[in-house]
């Protein structure tokens, strides 16, 4: 008896339309866990390097030196990206002797604007598809077991006598894909809000960092520039 309501043998059992069905949500769900430990593994580096680079930013280095230093890099944190963006055009506009402070800031603002949205698009990736498993799934799994139960009562109805044990096999693999679905969904949205929430504090991050560099900039934007004295932060 045990192993005629196994998981396994309600799946073989069940019509071809419900193991299509809990086929391509096991699919889903395993595409859903690859992009969770991506997204772990991405944030996670993504906060140590923005952490790294706010430190040596505040340390009193040389903003030359470091606009240099990050220039070379192949693939920095967003913090440096950003940072590089503003530096550049800033110090492109310097070379053609624009010498208003407003332009000047600006210019700076506007690269850094970008780039700001250019690293929130990189964060963004896959959280759709996350969003959609935790949202879709629930239902597609509702799909399969209302076509199981439809399946089991269409081949009851050829019966002269239903009990129970004839009625249960037919319902319990039918409710296999409900419950798959559940099983897809569940982790997809608790990871979509987790990483929403990481996300949101990333931002927050650049975005500070966007008002405190273009008030350096603002302050050095008539004159050579200097490295942050810590105090400014």
């Amino acid at each position: 008896m045990n192993q005629d309501i196994s998981i396994v043998s309600l799946i073989l059992q069940a019509s071809f339309t419900v193991q299509l069905v809990i086929a391509s949500l096991l699919i889903v769900s395993l595409a859903s866990w690859s992009v969770i430990f991506g997204k772990l593994i991405s944030l996670s580096r993504i906060k140590k390097s923005n952490d790294a680079f706010e430190q040596e930013f505040w340390s009193g280095k040389n903003l030359n030196e470091l606009f240099n230093a990050v220039s070379t890099k192949g693939d920095g944190a967003p913090l440096e990206r950003i940072f590089a963006s503003g530096m550049r055009e800033f110090l492109k506009l310097r070379e053609r002797r624009v010498t208003e402070s407003s332009a000047l800031l600006d210019g700076a603002r506007r690269a850094m604007r970008a780039s700001f949205q250019r690293e929130l698009d990189a964060m963004e990736s896959n959280l759709s598809f996350l969003a959609s498993v935790g949202s879709v799934s629930p239902y597609v799994g509702l799909f399969g077991t209302i076509w199981g139960i439809m399946h089991a009562f269409v081949g009851l109805s050829n019966l002269t006598q239903v009990t129970l044990a004839t009625v249960a096999p037919g319902i319990a693999e039918a409710l296999v894909a409900t419950a798959i679905g559940l099983f897809a969904a569940i982790p997809a949205v608790l990871a979509f809000n987790r990483f929403a929430r990481q996300i949101d504090r990333s931002a927050i991050t650049l975005e500070s960092f966007i008002e405190e560099f273009s008030n350096i900039l603002q302050r050095n934007a008539t004159q050579p520039i200097q490295a942050p004295t810590p105090n400014l932060r």
